[in-house]
């Protein structure tokens, strides 16, 4: 008996459907690491800087004055004249005053003038002694007479020694008339004009201006008790200079400078630590020459806290921090990054002092950390230097 299929478009729809199924039971497993699997992230590694460094330890402090001078009237007059302009620089010597000298001129001529006086008496009495000497030889003046003439002479000494003292004097305060400076430095405005009466006795004498010496100058900071300590622990083993011996090297900078631009050294040290902050007021003094530094401005101070020694550095960007424990991800031999526990040192420009946990030859993802995890594959960059891997 035969079937004869009466619909030959149904059966040929049916065909492909069959083909279809078969096909899709015979689909390929995907190739493992294949297309379908997330490609390895690309990260940026390079091996830590070594290099030998120096710890510091920063303070604040301010700088102040190596001299300050307060110019006072050291004679009574009227102010003739003022010789400097206001916040100039003035060197030692320069006129900057002048009181009315001619009373003291006077005073000087009069002065003289009694000197020579006494001078004249005293060659008058030292004759009279000469010829009183002869005649008590001859027995022609009693000793009494020849003693009063002896003591006048001695009296006319001493006042020619009163009359010179006077001169001294009077050339002295002729020449206080002439307010000049004490020392180098910037001096402040004048506090009084010309042709006022200034005072010149002790204890009430006119202020007439205040200098400043400006190089070298000195910086004040307090140092915790702490610090002291390892300082001189440090100067004990020879690793740095005493602190107290004027030789310890600091460097400063002021609010709008980077770098600590200026060097000096510490040359002071207080005899007692405040026992109420901990702390010991320390001096250090730089120079100056360029007068960038002023007296009253705020700086930062910075002394050596250790003695040089050779260190690894990594960018303080590759560091992370679990729980408190710092680590860096380290890219092993075969390309998976591996977490590595670090104790870390001080932040030297830009870059991180690794005291333990590292090797020279480590290579440290410095970029790409936020898309890796311990012991995934990476795509390793090698960069050249730490530094540079920093400065990104």
């Amino acid at each position: 008996m035969r079937y004869h299929l009466k619909n030959p478009f149904a059966s040929g729809v049916l065909a492909a459907a069959l083909a279809l199924l078969g096909a899709s039971c015979q689909k390929a497993p995907a190739p493992p690491g294949g297309a379908g699997a997330p490609p390895a992230p690309t990260v940026t590694v390079s091996q830590p800087e070594s290099k030998e460094v120096t710890e510091w330890d920063e303070y604040q402090g301010r700088l102040d004055a190596v001299a300050t001078v307060e110019i006072r009237a050291r004679v009574t007059g009227y102010l003739d004249s003022v010789h400097f302009t206001d916040g100039a620089e003035v060197k030692q010597g320069d006129l900057l005053f002048m009181i009315d000298p001619r009373p003291y001129r006077a005073d000087l001529d009069r002065a003289e003038a009694e000197l020579l006086q006494a001078q004249t008496r005293f060659e008058l009495a030292s004759n009279d002694l000469a010829r009183a000497e002869r005649l008590l030889a001859a027995k022609a003046m009693s000793a009494e007479e020849a003693d009063s003439r002896a003591k006048t002479e001695r009296e006319a000494a001493a006042a020619i020694q009163s009359a010179a003292a006077t001169v001294e004097m009077s050339k002295l305060n002729l020449d206080y008339t002439r307010v000049t400076a004490p020392i180098s430095g910037r001096i402040g405005r004048k506090l009084i004009t010309e042709g006022n009466l200034v005072n010149g006795s002790q204890g009430q004498s006119t202020l007439l201006a205040t200098i400043v010496a400006l190089d070298p100058i000195y910086c004040y900071f307090d140092a915790d008790e702490r610090s002291v300590l390892k300082y001189r622990g440090l100067a004990r083993e020879g690793k740095e200079e005493s602190l107290e011996g004027g030789r310890l090297p600091c460097e400063l900078e002021l609010a709008d400078e980077k770098g600590f631009p200026h060097g000096g050294t510490l040359n002071f040290v207080d005899n007692r630590v405040d026992s109420g902050t901990g702390t010991l007021r320390v001096r250090g003094v730089f120079a100056n020459p360029a007068r960038i530094l002023e007296p009253g401005y705020f700086a930062r101070v910075r002394v050596p806290g250790s003695a040089p020694y050779r260190a690894l550095l990594v960018p303080d960007a590759a560091v992370g921090a679990d729980q408190g424990v710092k680590f860096v991800y380290v890219v092993d031999a075969s390309n998976h990054a591996q977490i590595a526990p670090v104790q870390l040192g001080p932040l030297m420009d830009g870059l991180r002092v690794v005291r333990e946990g590292l090797h020279s030859n480590d290579w440290v993802v410095v970029n790409g950390l936020m898309s890796i995890r311990p012991g995934a594959a990476v795509n390793p960059s090698r960069s050249g230097a730490a530094q540079e891997a920093a400065a990104r």
